[in-house]
């Protein structure tokens, strides 16, 4: 394929602009530089772009999505693999407000499950010192309930088999929602 003329050269920052927010069309991107002045052939165009489809682009890595750093945090980091605990490394070192929330996430976590509900005013503090607004938000909720909270955390005993009854119940409410009928009382 032969290079395009130099007929196009003023066109191009353009045509590049374009092509980088998405618009891979020749024809449109035509349409877009002729009322600009472009008065040579749409093939020249339709060149240019068949010679950056066919260029090896550059291979960048992707940051990762907020929900897949959420999950890295969220688990339990000896179950993460590798790659997946030197990635999260690189992202607490470039923001230092994912660092303190992951500090903070992980020794609650610690608190939930080994049964440590006497660190919580600790933990509390601790929260209120960093620029956490969301976290703000959970250590205030905590806070007015703060016995009821470290109590769940500390005792054993649980409502847990009340709630899956309950849980239960609503399930089955609301499969038969609308369903009530003279005929549903025939079947019974």
């Amino acid at each position: 394929m032969t290079a395009p003329a130099p007929v196009l050269d003023e066109y191009k920052p353009y045509l590049d602009d374009r092509w980088n927010e998405g618009c891979t069309n020749a024809w449109k991107l035509w349409e877009g530089i002729v009322p600009l002045g472009y008065k040579v052939s749409y093939q020249r165009v339709r060149a240019y772009l068949h010679d950056k489809r066919t260029s090896p682009r550059p291979v960048t890595a992707r940051p990762p999505s907020p929900r897949t750093v959420a999950g890295w945090i969220l688990r339990r980091p000896e179950t993460l693999t590798e790659p997946e605990q030197l990635q999260l490394k690189t992202v607490r070192a470039h923001c230092p407000e994912i660092d303190a929330l992951t500090r903070h996430v992980r020794s609650f976590a610690t608190m939930l499950t080994e049964r440590q509900g006497e660190r919580l005013p600790d933990w509390l503090d601790a929260v209120r010192q960093d620029d956490l607004p969301s976290l703000h938000t959970l250590a205030a909720g905590i806070a007015r309930d703060l016995d009821a909270v470290i109590a769940g955390l500390t005792l054993a005993w649980n409502s847990g088999a009340v709630e899956g009854h309950v849980n239960r119940i609503k399930m089955l409410k609301r499969q038969m929602f609308g369903r009530a009928g003279f005929k549903l009382l025939l079947l019974a």
